[in-house]
């Protein structure tokens, strides 16, 4: 695992760190429930951003925790508000589930 997280990083660096260092990395997809219902990465943990405050505590300091939206918007606020929150080992996915679902699973659905 990298000491330096990066701000954001790409969905093939994502999926990348994903499968080689499952036991030290988080996928957290801060989109609505609705959204949800569309589509999702398989092993993402749903945490909408407007929970992101009051679950700040229960979401662990040692492990790269990697945030998706669905665009990348969303989820880069979420990052810089955690990093500003003591988590240094946050990255946003850049592109979101749109870009994961145009690079890997042309089948999800998209929106």
């Amino acid at each position: 695992m990298p000491e330096n997280y990066p701000l954001e990083l790409s969905v093939e660096e994502a999926r990348h760190l994903l499968a080689t260092h499952p036991e030290g990395v988080r996928l957290i997809d801060v989109r609505e429930p609705h959204e949800w219902e569309i589509c999702r990465i398989p092993g993402a943990e749903l945490i909408p951003m407007r929970q992101i405050p009051e679950r700040l505590g229960s979401l662990p300091k040692d492990k790269h925790l990697l945030i998706h939206c669905h665009h990348g918007g969303r989820s880069l606020r979420v990052t810089e508000f955690l990093r500003t929150r003591g988590h240094a080992a946050v990255s946003n996915v850049a592109g979101g589930i749109d870009a994961w679902a145009l690079a890997f699973d042309p089948a999800m659905p998209r929106y």
